[in-house]
């Protein structure tokens, strides 16, 4: 069975997110994994993982969508979806995929990722090497190595992040930083900790050892860490 798809939505509307994550839903070869709702989101969350495909709105608030392809080094696949025609000329100089306009039909949606699923035969093995996320500390956005972060621990609405010689709180929820991380790399075990899956040295009943530091594993999480383990 072919691994499904990993697809971002980036769009301000919530309406538009409705229609995408119905008609995603209905196909098996797809996995919504991220929703943004403005470009400067969508970035961090590129920046940190590996999208196979993009749902882009062109006009947003300070960013528009043909800003964000402008500014990205690794444009991912990518469908827009939009109200305004006048932009199709201009985006298909950025590689997109499809120009979808709004409201959105499934029909027309099911042919966008036809050709898609054509042109992305080869599936690519995600990896960190290379990746950040930008984070703010001391009121100065900080980009972290994705590789160099060992875990991170709730500070109400900041968030201590754990890197070999140091540490940094940031100005950040713990569920804000769970979706920028590697979903493939890193794990919640707490609702005030997430760990770099292969920086654990032991893992005990109600605790993992990391970087000589015990992390408790809260009972809820306990199946997320499993599924890494085996």
């Amino acid at each position: 069975m072919s691994i499904p798809k990993k697809c971002i939505i980036v769009d301000d509307e919530p309406a538009a997110h409705y229609v995408l994550v119905n008609y995603i839903s209905q196909n098996p070869l797809l996995e919504l994994t991220h929703q943004c709702y403005n470009a400067i989101e969508a970035l961090n969350i590129l920046r940190s993982n590996t999208i196979d495909l993009m749902f882009l709105d062109i006009d947003m608030p300070e960013i528009s969508g043909l800003e964000l392809l402008q500014t990205l080094k690794n444009i991912p696949r990518t469908i827009l979806t939009t109200a305004y025609s006048e932009f199709a000329l201009e985006s298909y100089e950025y590689g997109v995929i499809d120009y979808l306009l709004k409201p959105i039909y499934y029909p027309r949606f099911v042919k966008s990722i036809e050709r898609f699923l054509a042109m992305d035969a080869v599936e690519k093995p995600e990896t960190t090497a290379g990746k950040s996320i930008a984070v703010k500390v001391d009121s100065v956005v900080i980009e972290l190595p994705v590789n160099d972060i060992l875990y991170a621990q709730s500070y109400g609405n900041y968030v201590k992040i754990f890197t070999p010689d140091k540490s940094h709180l940031a100005s950040i929820t713990t569920n804000q930083l769970e979706s920028m991380l590697p979903q493939d790399h890193f794990v919640r075990v707490h609702k005030s900790y997430i760990v770099a899956v292969g920086k654990i040295e032991q893992v005990e009943r109600d605790n993992i050892i990391l970087n000589n530091e015990k992390i408790p594993v809260g009972i809820t999480y306990r199946r997320n860490l499993s599924r890494f383990l085996g």
